[in-house]
């Protein structure tokens, strides 16, 4: 007996270790099996295609509309929208090279490239150069959404995206082209053009552009806020509308509608501004004032308010003129005119003054490399177009006049020189 008291808790022993093993591997099991979470793939975007092909015989260019997957103002996967052009001068679909075309500032539905509004790249036609114009995000297929109005990531994002879809759609067609790479736009779309240099030296080793044109930009829109506050005035109240609206969405401020504007806009937001059914001179008619007191909630006006705080550090990450490393032989024209008051020309001061901080040389000189800044005092003509619109025409002429100069067929003639006048 004696024998068996000491055998039995021996022999019990691996038992009891077996059957708690095989328990805690049984808890071990259901805790895994509840902790599980099935991995759920993102559906893939469909792959970039043409949608449609017009014809514009007036000004010898085909067009082919494109939707191609890129991401959204918050990150998130969307098939956007855009417009390759190839004019006649490209002879057997062999072209000069390409242009990244980033169009300016836009408000209703059809003025976006998609949707047919096409000036610019019907003046390029004589160039031989292919045309590639991103309608961004808010405009096309997006067309129902909120438009990212000069947040230049997310612009910037959309053209990059939409350069990368129409190479390989082109070659799919049968084009080719030489060995140039031109990237411009004026206003949002000069401020766009600057946000795919900062994009592409940061993300993107294999694109180089040839040059880059920027005109008109708001790549400080943070500085241009605060000399508005400074006068009470712009001369573009829609586009501060816009921004605001854009920054507060893209950015999650949470601001009201009520902390930013005052009536009679604050109840006309949705159809002046959503709706896309106005142009722009026709929104800024209804607001009915240039005076920021007429139409910006009093807090928005004061720079030590919480709400205004708030809208100048959104704007701030958005800076072209801080925060990121330009390539060194980086060759850039900055077009200004020292008399926009709808885009002050602190915005292109400030912009040199960083890229030549940067060790970017700065020139007079459009022949020399490094950046060509042209800010002149070109006026305006008040009974015909405002101070921002004259120097959209200086900027084309900078532009048609360089690539002329650099493609060896110097100033072309393009099938209906009017256009410009429908521009401005």
């Amino acid at each position: 007996m004696k024998r068996m008291k000491k055998t039995l808790p021996a022999l019990l022993a691996p038992v009891v270790c077996l059957l708690l093993v095989g328990t805690l591997g049984l808890f071990t099991s259901c805790a895994d099996d509840e902790q599980a979470v099935p991995v759920v793939e993102e559906p893939a975007l469909p792959p970039a295609r043409v949608t449609d092909t017009i014809r514009y015989d007036k000004a010898k260019m085909t067009a082919y509309n494109i939707e191609y997957p890129s991401t959204d103002p918050y990150g998130q996967p969307v098939t956007l929208s855009g417009t390759i052009t190839v004019g006649d001068e490209v002879a057997q679909h062999h072209a000069r090279g390409l242009m990244l075309y980033n169009h300016f500032t836009v408000y209703q539905a059809d003025q976006c490239p998609s949707h047919g509004d096409l000036t610019v790249q019907q003046l390029m036609v004589g160039s031989g150069l292919i045309t590639v114009s991103p309608d961004y995000y808010g405009f096309g297929i997006t067309g129902d959404f909120p438009q990212a109005y000069c947040v230049a990531s997310a612009n910037a994002q959309a053209a990059i995206d939409a350069l990368i879809a129409a190479r390989k759609l082109l070659a799919g067609m049968g084009y080719s082209w030489d060995d140039r790479l031109y990237n411009a736009g004026y206003s949002q779309g000069g401020q766009t053009t600057l946000g795919v240099v900062r994009l592409v030296s940061g993300r993107y080793p294999d694109i180089r552009f040839t040059r880059s044109f920027a005109g008109g930009g708001p790549y400080d829109i943070a500085e241009t806020y605060r000399r508005f506050i400074a006068t009470g005035h712009t001369d573009m109240p829609a586009t501060v509308v816009s921004v605001m609206q854009s920054y507060n969405d893209v950015f999650r401020l949470g601001l009201s509608p009520a902390t930013m504007f005052l009536e009679p806009l604050l109840g006309h937001l949705d159809e002046w501004f959503l709706s896309k059914r106005y142009k722009q001179s026709s929104i800024e008619r209804l607001i009915g004032s240039e005076q920021l007191a007429d139409f910006i909630a009093p807090a928005m006006l004061d720079l030590s308010s919480q709400p205004s705080r708030l809208l100048m550090s959104a704007v701030q990450q958005e800076s072209l003129c801080a925060g990121w490393t330009p390539r060194a032989d980086e060759r850039l024209t900055i077009v200004h005119n020292k008399s926009d008051l709808a885009v002050p020309v602190a915005n292109a001061d400030n912009l040199v003054a960083f890229l030549r901080a940067q060790g970017l040389p700065v020139t007079t000189d459009p022949a020399q490399p490094g950046v060509y800044a042209r800010i002149e005092d070109f006026g305006s003509v008040p009974s015909l177009v405002g101070a921002h619109e004259l120097g959209a025409f200086y900027f084309l002429v900078t532009v048609i006049g360089q690539i002329g100069a650099d493609l060896g067929i110097g100033l072309w003639l393009t099938p209906d020189f009017s256009l410009l006048a429908d521009m401005l």
